[in-house]
């Protein structure tokens, strides 16, 4: 029941029509018992300077951000976690009031997602990471690896340069920080079965396998892989892409791309709330609204 009461949480980004998270957040917040409630909320670009004055001047506790707002929001913000500076997108946004004044933090918990979706099933501690892909996503991803006690990071990608590319970007930004990872290495996409051979951890940030294109001929086959390996499409649509499927046939242990999905928004929930999020419960929202 919405009151006077009640605690605004929400989303933005343009288009704003295809999100999951209110489905996920609010059937969390309904059961603890949490006067609060996740909107959804439509920002041009030109309009979000006015979004983020807007919300603090409504009280808004939180917000999620999306596509295409993730970097253009950082200066409209007074700080940033970190993690979040060097990837250089945000997508989570707390709100703290006090003495009439609002302070606004932003955190990235697209790449914790991927981090915690993999601790279900292995610690990444001293293991050797090989991320496919070397846009956005691989981009995050590889931060959170690299500060997160990993002991080798490996990118490949189609194009040698834009992994190469990245893999200095990580280097440079890591010391900057002074995180002490320089176990970064670019290779070629024909490396990848010599990579993989002593390779803990797969995780494939293309859109090979999504849908419509469930049939796409996945870079990493069943051959290349070792049943010790741990394999992590992001692609939730299909649940069970062409990479999953070669991983099972090599008797890999799988992740599954929603997991992503679901942790990242289970930390925006605890920045916010500074509570546990139940998991179970968001986790079911989430496979609801995705038809899974």
């Amino acid at each position: 029941m919405i009151d006077g009461k009640t605690n605004i949480l929400g989303v933005i980004g343009d288009p704003i029509e295809h999100t999951f998270s209110p489905a996920m957040q609010n059937a969390g917040l309904q059961s603890l018992g949490l006067n609060y409630v996740y909107l959804p909320f439509h920002v041009k670009g030109n309009r979000l300077s006015d979004a983020i004055g807007g919300a603090k001047g409504l009280g808004i506790k939180g917000l999620n951000v999306t596509i295409p707002h993730k970097s253009n929001v950082i200066p409209f913000l007074d700080d940033i976690d970190p993690i979040a500076r060097m990837i250089g997108a945000v997508n989570t946004i707390k709100f703290d009031y006090g003495d009439g004044e609002v302070f606004t933090k932003g955190f990235n918990t697209d790449a914790y997602g991927c981090l915690r979706a993999i601790e279900e099933k292995t610690s990444i501690k001293d293991k050797k990471v090989t991320i496919l892909g070397a846009g956005g996503a691989s981009r995050a991803i590889a931060f959170q690896m690299a500060c997160s006690g990993i002991d080798e990071l490996s990118i490949l990608n189609r194009n040698y340069e834009k992994a190469k590319s990245l893999k200095e970007e990580l280097r440079s930004n890591l010391n900057k920080q002074e995180y002490d990872f320089n176990n970064v290495n670019a290779y070629e996409i024909d490396d990848l079965k010599r990579v993989l051979d002593s390779s803990d951890i797969l995780i494939d940030t293309t859109p090979i396998g999504m849908y419509p294109n469930v049939n796409d001929k996945p870079i990493a086959s069943a051959d290349m892989m070792h049943e010790d390996l741990v394999v992590n499409d992001i692609v939730y649509t299909p649940m069970e892409t062409s990479l999953i499927k070669e991983a099972k046939k090599a008797n890999a242990e799988v992740v599954y791309g929603y997991k992503m999905l679901l942790y990242q928004g289970i930390r925006s929930f605890e920045i916010w709330l500074g509570k546990e999020a139940p998991v179970n419960i968001m986790e079911k929202a989430l496979l609801d609204v995705l038809g899974i």
